[in-house]
Parts: C-alpha cells; structure tokens; sequence
C-alpha cells in the first residue's frame, strides 16, 4: 500500500472459517505478492472460526498494515465474501481461496488481464495439485473431459471467454451492480453470480497468465460429500434462474434417472434388463477407458483408484441434483439441514463446473 490515507487501488477478499492449518501460508503468499501500481490491501473475512484461525490472522495482521480482518457472522462463503467485499476500499475486487496457492505475479496479473481484455470478470484455469495418493487421483480426474464435462475452466491450456471462471476478479461497480453474491447458496453461489453476469450481457474471461493450484480432498468420502452439495445446490441455482449454467450440469442426472427407471422396468420386461446391462457395462467401460487415459498422462499407479474417484463425481453429483429436486421442486421446502453444513468454506467451486 502507498500509504494508509490513500486508498488502495485493488483488494484481495478471502472468505475463511476453521482454517488454522492453511491460513497463515495462504495470507504471506498474498501479502508477498509482486507490486501492483497503487496498493492493494487484504480482507480475510473470518466465518467466527474457533480452531485457532482468529490468533493467527489477529497476529498477522498487527505484522501487516495491509491485512484487515473482519467477522463474518453468516459462517458461509458467500456472506464472507460479500462482508469482505463491503468493507473493500478498492476499485478492483480479486476473490482468493484459503485452500490455493498463488503465483508472486497473481495479483498483478489479474488486473493487468481485466483491464487487456475488457471483461467483467477474469481469472486463470483452475489447476489442481493433490496431496497424497487419492488427492493426486482426484486432481488427475479433475482434469479429464470424462470427469468435468469439458468444462473450460478445467484446461489448463484455454485462452479465452468460459461460462465460469475460478475464483474471479472484477471491477467494483460490476459487483454492485449485481448486487454482489447470493448469501442464500450455501454451495456454487460463484456459478450463479457469473450466470447472472452473463445473462446481463457480461463476459467472462480465461487467461494463463493468471496462475494458482487449487487443492482439492483427498479422500472419496470428502470427495463424494462435496459433490453432493455442489449437486444439490445447482437445483437451486437453477430453480432461481430457470436454466442451466452449463446443459453439462443435468448429464448425470439424466445417468441416474435411466438407471432407476431401469432398474425398475426391469422386474416386468427382459428388454428392461438388457437395456440396464448394456447402460451399466458401457459407463463401466467409459470409466476404465477415461482412467487409463487420465493416469497414462499424469501418473500410472493412479490407475486403480481413478474409476472410483470419477463415480464420485458423476454419483454423487448426480444423487445431490436428485435431492435438490425433491427438496426444492416437489416439496417446495428449504435446504436440508445436512446439505447446508458449514464444511471447508475456503474451498468452493465448483462453482463449479
């Protein structure tokens, strides 16, 4: 910052609850950024973490002139972002994640994008570098066609305007415009911000020069839990806005309807039963052809976890849209409790995908 009387020209805003394993390398990597032509400050909006976060932003921040941190009572990332947005005084808005690492010219980088391109919102691929042997598996996945749908926020070498992007960083009078994040999403409140943004004439823009390495879970039961609340919480995005971000987002749904009504059919009819083999054997097939493509170009002794690692996504995702249907569309009811637990908040997305 060029001082604390003078304004900074970008602010850093990142939503945090119950991170003190992650936080603290997280803070110094964006404080440690390369310089930006007018300042920017960092705003850690702090979900009323009670693990130890709270010290260690409280103690960085009376290190760091530039760190604020304020609270944010809602617990959930998208009130955290908005509290944090509020209390911004830039002009340019960056979202950082607790769980993401950052290239030293991130920062720099991203303004120098949004204002070269001339779009709403900009960020770079969203790169995922796992920790262990099933983090690694799902960072592979992560990164295959057969796991994201062709999502082009997925590939790393895309240049050019995606339906979504990851994190973001915009301009403080788009945020206000759309009235910034929609604090009634527990889960993919960033697809629907930029589906909005779309949908106003807004574009959105990839570029590789914007560079950080998202961490995802590793393990399948984390896995499975987070897909199933990014499942659940599309069916709302959607009730709200009455069409899909992505037609990709109903693919495995669509899977599970047919293998229901299948399996149904199949006590009456023996087409019903040869019909349920050949859809079973040929994803069964799809999965083994996609894990040995995927653990061929990353790392072979993948392999044998991979199938599972891609049923997640799609199963999971796919019974969490079923859920959100029977909750939102036929019951007409508010979120389950259990879809709306408060879990690693710094880690969303998949907006995702």
């Amino acid at each position: 910052m060029n001082g604390e009387e003078l304004a900074p020209v970008v602010s850093v805003v990142i939503p945090c609850r119950n991170e003190a394993f992650h936080i603290e390398s997280c803070v110094r990597s964006m404080l440690c950024q390369e310089p930006v032509k007018g300042g920017f400050e960092l705003i850690v909006a702090d979900g009323m973490s009670d693990d130890g976060t709270r010290d260690v932003l409280l103690r960085l921040a009376r290190e760091h002139p530039a760190l604020r941190v304020v609270d944010n009572v809602g617990r959930i990332v998208s009130t955290g972002l908005n509290t944090a947005i509020r209390a911004a005084r830039g002009q340019i808005i960056i979202r950082a994640d607790a769980h993401t690492g950052y290239a030293s010219d991130y920062v720099r980088e991203c303004v120098a994008v949004l204002e070269e391109s001339g779009a709403d919102n900009v960020g770079g691929p969203w790169s995922s570098v796992g920790d262990g042997y099933i983090g690694r598996a799902v960072a592979a996945a992560f990164h295959s066609p057969f796991g994201s749908g062709g999502a082009r926020a997925h590939n790393r070498k895309h240049d050019g305007p995606v339906d979504t992007v990851y994190l973001g960083c915009w301009r403080r009078s788009v945020l206000q415009r759309l009235g910034g994040f929609d604090e009634g999403l527990v889960r993919n409140q960033d697809d629907e911000l930029n589906l909005r943004l779309r949908r106003a004439g807004g574009t959105i823009w990839q570029s590789t020069r914007i560079k950080s390495w998202y961490r995802p879970r590793n393990s399948l039961r984390g896995l499975f839990q987070q897909y199933l609340q990014y499942g659940y919480w599309k069916v709302r995005v959607i009730q709200m806005h009455r069409i899909p971000a992505s037609w990709r987002h109903l693919v495995p749904t669509a899977f599970l309807l047919t293998l229901i009504a299948l399996v149904f059919a199949s006590a009456f009819s023996s087409a019903a039963r040869l019909g349920l083999l050949l859809v079973l054997g040929a994803y069964l097939l799809s999965v083994l052809a996609a894990s040995a493509v995927t653990a061929l170009s990353t790392e072979g002794k993948l392999w044998p976890v991979l199938p599972a690692v891609f049923a997640c996504f799609h199963v999971a995702y796919g019974l969490g849209f079923l859920r959100g249907i029977w909750d939102f569309v036929i019951r007409r009811r508010g979120p389950a409790k259990e879809m709306s637990a408060i879990s690693r908040p710094g880690v969303e997305r998949e907006r995702l995908s």
